[in-house]
């Protein structure tokens, strides 16, 4: 095998890796020789054993990336997709590498900045930056950014380079914040901007779509403090711009600093406003009862009323930890720091019966505690013990009342895919076996559970749900249906460890038409009409091309 970067070909290396798999498959000496000499999970294993493996493409994918010294088969791909085709200009090449350096919102690209794969393109054009300061900011180049200041003292502030943005704004946004190499010449890049002249409120306006480079939208606007507090999560250049006088409230970077919570402190004793921010409820998307303790201890309100949609659903925070299933250590914190325990959601339900509704039973003993026992009528302890994994008890109160479930809510019914989209196999079974409506929509994205399950790769839950009646073809908020699911999820992965090959192969064996190639785009394939792109593995399964 060739592998010499300057040669990468995207269609080469997929075949390579294609070749990897089948010859593993055939378990050839050579093949398994070589996952264990490139891939941690086979390393120091006999033939035997990894064989057992049940190895798949993006298996292969790893290792060829590895071998050719990427941490993954993604940075890879991104790396020879980023590459200028033959007799393009230094100019292209230089836009295509921002458009790895910065994120969506800032390149106006639906794609994530990958600090790895730049920092190895710069290493392979090191002239990339060269002659264009804007570009000299992204990297740190501090010389380029004296001499820049020195001849024209209002270019500091003045946006402009391939991506129009103002010097500050370039530094901070700058996804090298993130390469230990690139870090201290940023931070050095930032102090020198801001000691000639920088505005410490610099900002752009969002190109994400439908916003674009060519028309960016106004109505949402980026900040540099927010690239590095918010985007880069750079404790030190956070405070480096408050200090020099970045306005803290720029509707950005403290909501999205507890994506981290390293900048979060910081914010909040520059005189950050946590209400009206969403900040009570973004730090109870997942168990943060650190960060959540820093916004109650600033003055957050836990009881803050909810501003939008799907907040609104629960109306407050306390609802809200409760719908995200935390834990009733998290539930006590927000109790003891004053969250009235005897709110209501919009439809009525306590915040008992709430938390019973999602099976938390030690958090609606601790609620109870506060605010006495309460009756719960009969279809209210059937979905309690349903979300609790309860089944004699579900049964018994299924045989007195065999209405159940057909006489539940819309909003009780929404439940099941509520608990898809969790991770919680044990309810959702249960409540497809009592006869739960297979087709309920619901969760943040109005998905049915057959779209929860398959976004997360769960490739067992898929198989169950469509034994069961589920149809490929139900439908989500985003008006696709689990083909789209699994495109978007396949190539995105946003849960760990998702098994969307076996959620794809689910799918066929239970109606999913094959897909078959988009002649006209290659990176595309067609499942019933419609073009869609996946992942190279559940690409292969979709085409039928596992050998």
């Amino acid at each position: 095998m060739d592998r010499s970067p300057a040669r990468l070909n995207l269609e080469h290396l997929k075949k390579q890796a294609k070749e990897l798999i089948r010859l593993y498959r055939r378990q050839a000496p050579e093949a398994l020789a070589r996952f264990r000499h490139t891939l941690p999970v086979a390393a120091g294993r006999s033939d035997t054993e990894i064989a057992a493996l049940n190895l798949r493409l993006h298996d292969a994918q790893s290792c060829v990336a590895r071998d050719l010294g990427f941490a993954s088969w993604r940075d890879l791909r991104r790396y020879v997709e980023a590459q200028s085709p033959p007799g393009k200009s230094k100019a292209d090449r230089a836009l295509r590498w921002l458009q790895v350096v910065y994120a969506g919102d800032i390149d106006g690209t639906v794609n994530r900045a990958n600090p790895r794969v730049a920092a190895r393109m710069l290493a392979k054009y090191p002239d990339l930056a060269a002659d264009d300061p804007y570009l000299a900011c992204a990297i740190g180049d501090e010389d380029a950014v004296r001499r820049a200041a020195a001849s024209d003292p209002g270019w500091v502030n003045r946006p402009g380079g391939p991506l129009k943005l103002p010097p500050l704004v370039a530094v901070t946004h700058s996804s090298l914040l993130q390469v230990p190499e690139f870090r201290t010449r940023l931070h050095r890049c930032a102090r020198l901007l801001l000691r000639v002249g920088a505005d410490p409120n610099q900002y752009i306006s969002s190109r994400w779509p439908p916003g674009s480079l060519g028309e960016p939208d106004d109505s949402n606007p980026l900040s540099a403090l927010y690239g590095a507090a918010g985007r880069n999560h750079d404790l030190e250049l956070t405070k480096l711009l408050l200090e020099a006088g970045a306005d803290p409230n720029d509707n950005e970077s403290l909501y999205h600093s507890l994506e981290a919570s390293v900048t979060t402190g910081v914010l909040l004793e520059h005189g950050a406003r946590i209400a009206g921010t969403n900040a009570m409820y973004k730090v109870l998307d997942s168990e943060n009862i650190a960060a959540l303790e820093l916004l109650l201890r600033h003055g957050g309100d836990p009881n803050e009323p909810a501003g939008n949609a799907p907040l609104t659903e629960c109306g407050s925070p306390l609802m809200w930890a409760i719908r995200r299933r935390l834990s009733r250590r998290c539930i006590a914190t927000l109790l003891d720091a004053g969250a009235d325990p005897s709110i209501t959601t919009p439809n009525g339900l306590t915040a008992y019966r709430f938390a019973l509704q999602f099976g938390l039973t030690d958090v609606a003993d601790l609620l109870r505690q506060r605010t006495g026992a309460e009756a719960l009528p009969d279809d209210e302890r059937f979905v309690a013990a349903c979300a609790s994994g309860n089944e004699a008890e579900a049964r018994r109160i299924q045989a007195e009342r065999p209405d159940l479930p057909g006489a539940l809510s819309a909003q009780q019914l929404r439940l099941l895919p509520e608990l898809a989209a969790a991770g919680d196999d044990a309810g959702v079974r249960l409540m497809v076996r009592l006869g739960w409506p297979i087709t309920a929509r619901g969760g943040d994205w109005d998905a049915s559970a057959l779209n929860h399950a398959v976004f997360r790769g769960d490739a067992g839950l898929t198989r169950f749900l469509l034994e069961h009646g589920a149809q490929w073809t139900e439908q989500h908020g985003f008006g696709d249906n689990a083909s789209g699911s699994l495109s978007w999820a396949s190539c995105n992965e946003p849960i760990d460890g998702g098994d969307w090959a076996g959620c794809a192969q689910a799918l066929l064996h239970h109606g999913m038409p094959r897909a078959i190639p988009d002649h006209d785009d290659p990176e595309w394939i067609l499942i019933a009409g419609r073009k869609k792109m996946f992942s190279d593995d559940v690409r292969e399964v979709l085409l039928g091309e596992i050998a």
